[in-house]
């Protein structure tokens, strides 16, 4: 790849992304990086080629879990299950057919065929997860309105359900796992520059560089000063006023814009450098720092206004799906439990004599109080100072059983019983203590919109390691996230990340 070596002094010490350019000097100014070419173009074209593969490789896979689903339907044992006709695979050819369109297209409306979801597991299986019960609900529509001859067996369809997403999501699985060993996941990401540095920009680059799933790849940031607020590990670029020099030269494909505070001439400029170097141009709204996947433009009096929209628990639906599970799963959660409790309870008894269980003023959704109810892992007098705070690493109040306990969430399981009452969910932000909520909400930025949802059992903060003496920043964040992003399918992720999550437990 060719490379422009004069635009910048030589003097820095970064390695650009994919360049397989090392720089080396004093501060992160780059002076050594591939130039835009025709292979950016190339990358691109490659980017597609493996898109229209795995559309054809999902076609494929779809027709083949139909047929499996006909034969195991009418050619195995089962086809004397409430059937009378006997059909050829001539009968249902078409309906197959039909059947593996509707799906495939439904897969593309809902997104999977999205370049930056190839390389994104979970978010895929949501998705064929998802449109599989819009799928099959519609043919079971379809034939009963349309009164198909021959009619379309309805066991066949709650297996074509089953079996047709469970081999897409084997097929899908190999082939994610195919092209991160390969150079093809590099071009599937796209190549972003940020514009601006603060430690929301610094959040995101990082984020992007750890996950190996992620859709793109830091290529470096532009910004005032090479030594102000310089991230030694991101590649530094250069200065706002060499912007648009940059983007005509690196290959890029994303420029995000993070900071405001630039002139208006110059974000304008920017956004016409992208424009005739066909760069996405894209701006974090760093004035809404909370809920931001809410926002949506909408036009007021023929005036277009971003503004923080509805999210997914605003929606009777979701708050309907996610009551039902929590009702069936406190149900389940409580009879199962029953012999943990009993036998712990004795232990606790026989360590410390006195309640086995332990009550705790919690707020819940909306700031509404209630009462936390724990198996009791601390001796009586723990709080006999009138000392209200968290638990600490190797807390001396605990009971040694109680250290078993916390450590596997053991203490956590009466609260099945706040969840079937409705004050919990399975799973929602932790709920905290109302005098550590009087203070955070005026110490911690955006502390009481985790109040929104209804709080939880286990959570996406805490599977991963944000609970007790943590950063209570950066657990909020966790807690945001989750609401922004809300799925059934999250949710049951992190039931079971849950049962193997023990950081900072205890």
């Amino acid at each position: 790849m060719a490379t422009n070596e004069n635009i910048f002094p030589r003097s820095a010490a970064n390695h650009i992304p994919g360049s397989g350019e090392p720089v080396t000097g004093a501060p992160n100014v780059l002076w050594r990086f591939p130039t835009r070419d025709d292979s950016s173009r190339r990358g691109r074209e490659f980017g597609r080629q493996i898109l229209a593969i795995a559309f054809v490789g999902d076609f494929f896979v779809i027709l083949a879990g139909l047929l499996l689903t006909f034969f195991i339907r009418f050619q195995s044992p089962i086809r004397e299950w409430g059937f009378n006709a006997r059909p050829v695979l001539g009968d249902y050819l078409g309906y197959i057919l039909l059947a593996a369109v509707l799906y495939e297209g439904m897969l593309c409306y809902g997104g999977v065929y999205d370049h930056r979801h190839l390389l994104r597991l979970r978010a895929v299986t949501a998705c064929i997860l998802k449109w599989s019960v819009a799928w099959v609900g519609l043919i079971l529509l379809g034939s009963f309105l349309l009164k198909f001859q021959p009619p379309i067996s309805r066991i066949f369809c709650v297996m074509a359900w089953v079996i047709t997403p469970g081999l897409l999501l084997i097929w899908r699985s190999g082939f994610q796992m195919l092209l991160k060993g390969t150079s093809a996941a590099s071009a599937l990401r796209m190549r972003v520059v940020f514009v601006g540095w603060n430690q929301h920009t610094a959040h995101l680059a990082h984020s992007f560089n750890r996950s190996h799933g992620s859709a793109y790849l830091v290529v470096g940031y532009v910004h005032g000063h090479a030594n102000e607020h310089a991230d030694p590990s991101i590649a530094y670029l250069g200065s706002i006023e060499e912007a648009e020099r940059i983007i005509s030269s690196i290959p890029i494909d994303m420029l995000v814009l993070a900071d405001l505070e630039y002139e208006g001439e110059q974000i304008l400029n920017l956004a016409a450098a992208c424009e005739r170097e066909m760069v996405e141009f894209k701006v974090v709204p760093s004035y809404f720092q909370i809920l931001v996947s809410g926002l949506h433009l909408e036009t007021v009096g023929g005036i277009p206004v971003l503004g923080v929209g509805r999210l997914p628990f605003d929606r009777i639906v979701c708050r309907a799906v996610k009551r039902i599970v929590d009702i069936i799963g406190g149900i389940v959660g409580l009879l199962l439990s029953l012999p943990i409790v009993c036998l712990f309870g004795t232990l606790v008894y026989l360590e410390s004599p006195g309640p086995i269980f332990y009550r705790q003023r919690r707020s819940g959704r909306n700031g509404k109080p209630f009462d936390i109810i724990k198996i009791r892992s601390m001796r009586l007098d723990a709080e006999s100072n009138g000392k209200v705070g968290w638990t600490v690493q190797n807390d001396s109040r605990r009971l040694r059983i109680g250290t078993f306990m916390r450590k596997w969430n053991i203490d956590e399981v009466p609260q099945f019983w706040n969840v079937l009452k409705g004050e919990m969910s399975l799973v929602g932000p932790r709920p905290e203590r109302p005098e550590l909520v009087a203070r955070f909400k005026h110490d911690v930025p955006h502390y009481n919109a985790r109040h929104n949802a209804k709080p939880g059992i286990t959570g996406w903060a805490q599977v991963h390691g944000l609970r007790g003496n943590t950063d209570l920043a950066e657990r909020i964040n966790y807690d945001l996230w989750y609401m922004e992003n809300w799925s059934p399918i999250l949710d049951f992720q992190i039931m079971c990340m849950t049962i193997s999550s023990h950081k900072n437990a205890g």
